[in-house]
């Protein structure tokens, strides 16, 4: 069985900064595309970054310059450095992977993690 288990969410000041982590665990062979989303309280959930397993990127136009997304493909972990963050990077972050075992390519969700910009 494959896990996301996500981790560094928290409560943060306006202008603060939090790294997010992803690290999955399972018996796979291998990793393509991460990304990270993000659900709001009353909005749909929205992507926010994605990263190949070439180390290709793309990000959301409302946190270009501010986020930056990587990954440890020997660790099996994504993470999400965020600075200069806003009241609207509220919300619950999730990441996703395209796990593939036994050669086929499954997509497994983590459980989330709560991020609060607020003074």
């Amino acid at each position: 069985q494959v896990q996301l288990v996500e981790s560094g969410g928290g409560l943060v000041q306006p202008g603060g900064s939090l790294r997010l982590s992803c690290a999955a665990s399972g018996r796979f062979i291998g990793i393509s595309a991460m990304r990270w989303y993000r659900q709001a309280p009353g909005k749909q959930r929205e992507l926010v970054a994605i990263i190949t397993v070439g180390l290709s990127t793309s990000y959301v136009d409302s946190v270009k310059g501010r986020f930056t997304i990587s990954r440890d493909n020997a660790k099996n972990t994504v993470y999400l450095q965020m600075n200069s963050l806003k009241p609207e990077d509220t919300a619950v972050y999730y990441c996703n992977a395209d796990v593939n075992i036994n050669y086929n390519i499954k997509l497994y969700w983590g459980q989330g993690t709560q991020v609060t910009v607020s003074l």
